[in-house]
């Protein structure tokens, strides 16, 4: 009697194959990564900017009810409930998607003029949270200039597109 070879096939892949595909799912991160992010700080942006508009909405409210006259700052507008404790708590080492938020009211003239601004917590490198600050004032324009951690002290910006 002839003994039979049994052949035991094993399969799988190759170390060649794993390295294909490692290398492949490097590139397809590799694009994407820098997409996301990017995708986060314009996210942010469009989130400070709708914050500066609702802390500008908030102002005139408060000025023409509660304020009698003049403007307020966040703490001023939260205790009226004219915007949330998350705005009116922001700030750099706090932020609120990725900005820290001031409003007040101008010093020498309450009744006329106030400065509200979005200051980017992380304005370079990898994790930057935004590329731009904002600001607005009683003209209710949003300006903005390039980022950085310190906020704008008047509202001569670029405007933004509506």
């Amino acid at each position: 009697m002839k003994k039979m070879k049994i052949n035991k096939r094993q399969q799988g892949f190759s170390l060649i194959e794993l390295l294909i595909v490692v290398a492949i799912i490097g590139i397809i991160a590799a694009i994407a990564v820098p997409n996301l992010l990017a995708s986060k700080r314009a996210a942010n942006e469009g989130s400070a900017i709708a914050s500066i508009r609702t802390i500008t909405s908030a102002e005139a409210t408060y000025q023409a009810t509660a304020g009698t006259g003049t403007y307020g700052s966040l703490a001023n507008l939260n205790t009226a409930g004219l915007v949330d404790s998350a705005l009116s708590g922001s700030t750099i080492a706090a932020p609120k998607s990725g900005y820290a938020f001031a409003a007040a009211a101008d010093a020498t003239n309450p009744n006329a003029q106030y400065l509200a601004t979005a200051a980017t917590a992380v304005a370079s490198g990898v994790s930057a949270t935004g590329s731009r600050n904002f600001a607005s004032d009683s003209t209710a324009v949003v300006t903005y200039t390039a980022a950085s951690t310190t906020a704008m002290t008047s509202n001569n910006g670029t405007p933004i597109g509506n």
